[in-house]
């Protein structure tokens, strides 16, 4: 596609991106799947973007159950991954490829204890808020099973709900932190590979009366 600085990947990352990924302090990632369900609805792609805007989409074939260079990244302790709704991602990525991911840094929940100005709080209004940027939505509801057809307009999609999540989060650990709640923060995300082992046991309401 014509987006600068990005590639496509069948299945997992070769080594010489893994080796450049590890090298980021941080890196942003996003899942596409058929539906909202791990269970039923199967994992379709992963993307990924560290600061110097490289953005990876890897094609995940149905039937697939592991991805082992995409695995070792997104285990690695020494990179932070941040997510846009983590809880949803970390299911995926879990149930379909058995990947655990660590650490996590989720801009949904940093944005709901940062912005209680606002109840909005998806990804498109945090990036048009902090970074001046709407991001086009269009190709949000499409048909993500057919990776070797993906669209243009689908893969833009892809790579833009990555392409700021690193600047937003500088912004966000700075606004936690002026409200003296990071680390509350912190505690939330060291909860959720907790929450999302409820969520795939299909567990709900589990903390209400």
């Amino acid at each position: 596609m014509t987006l600068p600085d990005f590639q496509v990947c069948d299945s997992d990352i070769d080594e010489a991106t893994l080796s450049t990924y590890l090298k980021s302090d941080a890196i942003a990632v996003d899942t596409e799947t058929m539906g909202l369900l791990p269970q039923r609805d199967r994992l379709c792609l992963v993307q990924l973007c560290n600061s110097d805007a490289q953005v990876t989409a890897i094609r995940i074939l149905r039937g697939q159950t592991e991805a082992k260079n995409l695995k070792k990244l997104l285990e690695a302790t020494n990179t932070v991954k941040i997510f846009h709704f983590a809880r949803f991602d970390l299911a995926a990525l879990r149930y379909n490829l058995d990947i655990n991911v660590q650490p996590v840094f989720c801009t949904k929940i940093a944005s709901k204890l940062a912005r209680t100005y606002t109840n909005r709080h998806g990804l498109k209004e945090l990036i048009l808020e902090l970074e001046k940027v709407e991001l086009d939505k269009s190709a949000q509801s499409s048909d993500w099973g057919n990776a070797v057809n993906l669209s243009e307009a689908q893969l833009s999609y892809a790579a833009n709900d990555v392409r700021y999540l690193i600047s937003a989060r500088q912004k966000l650990i700075d606004m936690l932190k002026r409200e003296e709640r990071y680390d509350m923060a912190e505690q939330c995300f060291q909860c959720l590979p907790t929450i999302v082992t409820l969520d795939l046991m299909q567990f709900k309401d589990l903390f209400e009366h």
